[in-house]
């Protein structure tokens, strides 16, 4: 106990050894806190970093004459600083920002390079597509298209399903870049 009283004295002081070996020693109690913590909003490495500040509390305001172990009083400063933290990260007013998608996961807006690259990979589509693919199987496509299944398409091309299957694996096989 006299060696942590001495760590803490140390670590006032600003030895920065003893405010790591104080951490380490304190990291699964924070660690167990912050587990505890995770929601939307608030990640568990946030309920960590806030647990770190509330043992830095602890380290600064402990009075070795009150009759708390240092373990007891940092805590509850770390449980007390996540709590605090998780508050005020799930608070009403932050909800924009805990559930809107990034910057980067936005779609960009479409440029006219976008655009011209588009159209002529359409046209080269079709091009494929009325060269490349038999009657038959340009109307599986087309059926397929527009959202019928296996079976819709077998009833209405008056063939079986497998057939259906084969003609949809061709056209895979034949529009894919070369």
């Amino acid at each position: 106990m006299l060696d942590l009283l001495t760590q803490i004295q140390k670590a006032k002081s600003g030895d920065e050894t003893a405010l790591a070996g104080i951490i380490a020693l304190e990291m699964p109690i924070i660690r167990v806190y912050a587990r505890k913590a995770v929601s939307l909003g608030f990640e568990f490495d946030d309920a960590v970093q806030e647990g770190i500040i509330g043992l830095f509390d602890a380290i600064n305001s402990f009075d070795v004459d009150k009759s708390a172990s240092f373990k007891t009083y940092a805590s509850v400063c770390i449980k007390n600083s996540i709590t605090q933290a998780l508050r005020t990260a799930t608070r009403k007013k932050h909800q924009p920002l805990n559930t809107y998608l990034p910057l980067d996961e936005r779609q960009s807006v479409v440029g006219p390079e976008q655009i011209a690259i588009e159209k002529e990979n359409y046209a080269t589509t079709i091009c494929k597509i009325n060269k490349d693919l038999s009657k038959f199987e340009k109307k599986v496509l087309r059926l397929f298209l527009q959202g019928n299944s296996y079976v819709e398409i077998a009833q209405k091309s008056i063939c079986t399903i497998k057939a259906v299957d084969n003609a949809l694996n061709r056209i895979r096989r034949k529009l894919k870049n070369k």
